[in-house]
């Protein structure tokens, strides 16, 4: 297989996305994954540091809620809640939004789970996750 250039990388789009069902409000609803500068962005956004630069405190806030609202987004892929707004989607169903935020962390590269599937230490998981083109 032949090296890639910079920009054929650039140039492809692999944004994974996957639209959840979520019956408790009465239909489906879409999750982008997040780029890796906005993953970093959230990871950051959860700590604390002190002056020496090591972590102070864990900040997890709406941490479900807020992961949610960064990757919720409508068929244009914009993002339907702002970080102004977290707070009214984490007023939502916490069932609801554990299982929205499952599928941000698996799509984003998030959690143990995740990590183990890019090591390869777990069964690929079968789901409907596109890469939209």
């Amino acid at each position: 297989m032949a090296l890639l250039s910079r920009d054929q990388i650039t140039a492809v789009d692999d944004r994974l996305w996957e639209d959840v069902p979520v019956p408790e409000w009465g239909g489906d609803v879409r999750i982008l994954g997040l780029s890796g500068t906005a993953r970093n962005a959230y990871e950051t956004s959860l700590v604390q540091l002190g002056p020496t630069g090591s972590v102070q405190r864990v900040r997890l806030e709406n941490a479900t809620a807020r992961l949610v609202a960064l990757t919720l987004v409508g068929e244009d892929f914009q993002r339907l809640y702002t970080d102004k707004e977290v707070a009214e989607l984490g007023a939502k169903n916490g069932a609801v939004l554990t299982r929205l935020h499952q599928v941000a962390q698996r799509l984003s590269g998030l959690g143990k789970k995740a990590v183990e599937d890019a090591e390869g230490n777990s069964a690929a998981d079968p789901s409907g996750s596109s890469i939209s083109v």
